[in-house]
């Protein structure tokens, strides 16, 4: 009796730490750029894969050099969003969640996407507080320059 108790309890700790491990998450945070690919993979899971193009200052070679981040998700709402993400070419932001272990039936990578947030384009500046100079002060204001003179292309310059 004692050793199927035993035995129960450890199946039970061993289900217990398989279902943390593959359900629970090592860090979260938040990722922003445009979407680059999106795609439906997998065999018998499917699972959607997506490539996200940071962007990025290179400071050793003092050029724009793009980073991209690989990433997985199985959520409806967040098909739905990075859908519209791909498609406009709208910057977003991608909530995440690193997971211990992949497993296969998670999809090819650690990182899942929780939630997606589009960024706002920035509104156009509006100057209105510059003082408008008339056009008739703008012409008066202009020192005069002299013009150069025009030659005659049928001139020909004689040998000295």
């Amino acid at each position: 009796m004692k050793l199927r108790i035993s035995l129960f309890i450890i199946l039970a700790l061993l289900i217990g730490a398989f279902w943390y491990i593959s359900t629970g998450y090592f860090s979260s945070g938040e990722r922003a750029g445009t979407l680059s690919k999106l795609s439906e993979r997998g065999y018998i899971f499917k699972t959607y894969e997506g490539v996200l193009n940071e962007g990025g200052y290179s400071g050793e070679t003092g050029t724009l050099q793009p980073r991209y981040w690989d990433f997985s998700t199985v959520a409806d709402s967040v098909i739905v969003d990075l859908r519209k993400a791909l498609s406009t070419g709208e910057r977003v932001t991608l909530v995440y969640q690193e997971k211990f272990v992949r497993f296969p039936w998670n999809g090819d990578t650690k990182y899942f996407i929780t939630d997606v947030y589009f960024i706002p384009v920035p509104a156009a500046p509006v100057y209105k507080d510059y003082p408008t100079v008339p056009q008739q002060q703008q012409e008066e204001s202009l020192p005069e320059v002299e013009q150069p003179a025009v030659l005659d292309s049928m001139a020909i310059a004689e040998p000295v």
